[in-house]
């Protein structure tokens, strides 16, 4: 997630430079050939592509609508993670009494135990889909040297090491959905506290309740995370943006030539301008498409994983706490 109040132009025209590359290309030849070669006969009435310009415009406007709406939909997805994570560190520092010495103990195991459902979670989300991008795309790997995503650069065993006993973290290793294991492992142990007299029925009845929350809030990241933008609404939006830009330089050249000599000429800048728009909504819309892929508009699932790991374990009282997640080159994941 862009922490800035916007990417400075440099940056984005950064990011698109490749695109304007060919664009600038593709603009020099149909004017060069018609300025200098006297093929006349290449300039396209300007009418069609028009109407291709509006209906590409309509179908570029739909998808970026719709990939915002799934970035917006995991980030709030994530917020009510941090609200039940809250609730469920209040609930079980405030329910769970055992009356035998062992009660910040048991706070404590449950606590860290939440916070390695966090991190598998976090680590399964920024597991890489033949769909996404991030990692194929020329334009998105060059940008990717200016952040880091944690995911990729640690171990999920090395970092559930701190949080789950050598049983635990070597049975959640085992299993193929390591964060729907740890959240039954609670269930687990609430019950067994339940049934110790540990938890009253009523407490336990809420604590299941916001561990169901869990399992909600994890299966629709899942949901976003497994199933991609269609791939008909995607292919055809960029078959359409392909389309215009191809077509552009052709039906713009009567209407520069009628500028006088040299007027032709600013075919070339006006039509790379006009193609660079188009093909930015695309690769807007497509770097907003998958808000877990790793990408710098993701929403930042590693740093509020450690904003609720730093309120948990105050709540139990410590005071070594690690650092908040530090952005790079305003960009924090």
């Amino acid at each position: 997630m862009h922490i800035g109040s916007h990417y400075n132009l440099k940056t984005f025209i950064l990011w698109t430079r490749r695109t304007i590359y060919w664009l600038v290309l593709w603009a020099i030849i149909p004017t060069t050939l018609f300025k200098l070669a006297g093929f006349t006969w290449l300039a396209i009435p300007w009418v069609p592509i028009a109407l291709i310009g509006t209906a590409t415009s309509f179908i570029a406007g739909f998808k970026n609508t719709q990939t915002y709406n799934r970035l917006w939909e995991a980030r709030q997805i994530w917020g009510g993670i941090v609200n039940s994570s809250r609730t469920f560190g209040i609930m079980v520092t405030s329910y769970i009494r055992t009356g035998d010495g062992q009660q910040k103990s048991i706070h404590r195991e449950i606590i860290y135990r939440h916070i390695a459902w966090l991190t598998a979670l976090r680590f399964q989300l920024r597991e890489s889909k033949n769909w996404e991008n991030i990692k194929t795309k020329s334009y998105n790997i060059e940008f990717r040297k200016l952040y880091s995503v944690e995911e990729w650069e640690k171990q999920l065993p090395d970092e559930l090491k701190p949080f789950l006993s050598e049983t635990d973290r070597n049975y959640v290793l085992s299993t193929k959905n390591r964060a729907t294991q740890i959240i039954a492992l609670q269930s687990d142990q609430l019950r067994s506290l339940a049934d110790r007299g540990s938890l009253d029925p009523l407490y336990y009845v809420e604590l299941e309740n916001v561990l169901k929350e869990f399992y909600d809030h994890q299966g629709k990241s899942e949901r976003i995370k497994n199933f991609p933008y269609p791939r008909q609404f995607a292919s055809i939006n960029l078959f359409f943006v392909r389309l215009l830009v191809i077509l552009l330089p052709f039906g713009m050249l009567n209407e520069f030539a009628k500028l006088g000599e040299f007027g032709i000429w600013l075919n070339i800048p006006f039509s790379v301008v006009v193609s660079w728009v188009f093909t930015s909504l695309e690769q807007v819309g497509e770097s907003t498409e998958n808000p877990f892929e790793g990408g710098p508009n993701d929403v930042p699932v590693t740093s509020m994983s450690r904003t609720i790991e730093i309120d948990l374990r105050e709540m139990l009282g410590e005071k070594l706490l690690p650092p908040p997640v530090p952005a790079n080159n305003e960009i924090l994941m």
